[in-house]
């Protein structure tokens, strides 16, 4: 059985007295005795009393904790973002509650509540894939609880987000893919709600533009993500009539899925289907051949998001709205190098 904390409860009935005069021994009060000082001090010491962070928060109004809600924490994407979020909150004497939403809209609400019933201090959110109504967030932002958003986002006019230039970055790669000798680029893009999956398909069509190249309907196939979802989508892709030469994902796990797929088929990477990715996780670099992708600021993402709820946190004034959008950087491997 694990031996619970003690309290400044515990002491004050040992001792006989108020739990505010422990507080105020421990804190060598002017106005009590040396003696009782002396007695709460020695008892603090012999029971080990340290004190508890979450209650002295709430006696400040405040739990020096920031509640963090990701769509899963299994990824390297999201593990690097977060540990980005703990340095930046350890380092301003912060410390964060994480909980996934697992990609559902109902346990990302679920999540919120108890973050909120934690009686955190601020909020740091990526939505979930299911996210399509964001009035859940109305009332956070109402009642002022610092709240910032970052690679999924949502009310932008009203809260801060950290993001990506996703369309830069989507049209590098549609270029690269144009450069190494593809002419039939598709695109399996997310459920088409998220600003990351509209964003990408903004950067992919201006890159087609740019190579002279005609956008064509059937090579754009939106998915929900999964690795089931992106099978079913690269199947449709390559039986059709004039199937692509190369395809760019809305994700690494798209891509792995398709590469997947490609291969079942007897088909080459990248002779055949060039491949290119979107997040650069780590087993971009262990699938054979090894994935191009864009790869992401994680850490740095963090930090700023963290940069930005702090900045909330402390401020007096109102609400400052700023959006942040960091550079992201093509990394070439062999999955889209056409050999010639």
């Amino acid at each position: 059985m694990t031996k619970r904390r003690v309290s400044l409860k515990d002491i004050a009935s040992q001792l006989g007295v108020s739990v505010s005069t422990v507080s105020r021994a421990l804190k060598d009060h002017p106005d009590l005795s040396p003696a009782i000082i002396e007695k709460v001090k020695q008892l603090a010491a012999k029971w080990n009393y340290t004190p508890n962070p979450l209650a002295m928060g709430l006696l400040k109004q405040q739990t020096n904790t920031i509640g963090v809600v990701v769509p899963d924490i299994v990824t390297h994407f999201y593990s690097s973002i977060i540990s980005g979020i703990e340095d930046i909150a350890k380092a301003n004497g912060y410390y964060i509650v994480i909980s996934s939403s697992q990609e559902s809209y109902k346990k990302e609400k679920e999540n919120l509540n108890n973050l909120l019933n934690l009686r955190v201090d601020g909020l740091i959110v990526c939505l979930a894939q299911e996210t399509t109504d964001y009035t859940h967030y109305d009332s956070i932002i109402e009642a002022e609880i610092p709240l910032v958003f970052f690679d999924r986002v949502c009310r932008t006019e009203e809260v801060s987000s950290v993001v990506i230039d996703n369309v830069e970055a989507a049209k590098e790669l549609t270029i690269h893919l144009y450069k190494h000798g593809a002419r039939r680029i598709a695109h399996i893009a997310g459920p088409s709600f998220l600003n990351i999956t509209k964003e990408r398909i903004e950067g992919y069509r201006k890159g087609l533009q740019l190579c002279g190249l005609t956008f064509d309907q059937n090579l754009l196939v939106h998915t929900n993500m999964s690795i089931e979802g992106a099978a079913v989508a690269t199947n449709k892709l390559l039986s059709l009539k004039y199937p692509p030469d190369a395809i760019f994902g809305v994700n690494d796990t798209v891509i792995f899925s398709a590469m997947k797929e490609i291969k079942r088929k007897g088909l080459k990477i990248p002779d055949d289907v060039a491949l290119v990715g979107f997040t650069d996780e780590f087993h971009a670099t262990v699938v054979e051949p090894n994935l191009t992708a864009i790869t992401h600021p994680t850490f740095e993402i963090g930090q700023e998001a963290a940069r930005l709820l702090l900045n909330e946190i402390k401020s007096d004034k109102a609400r400052t709205v700023q959006q942040i959008s960091m550079q992201a950087k093509l990394i070439e491997r062999e999955s889209s190098v056409k050999l010639k």
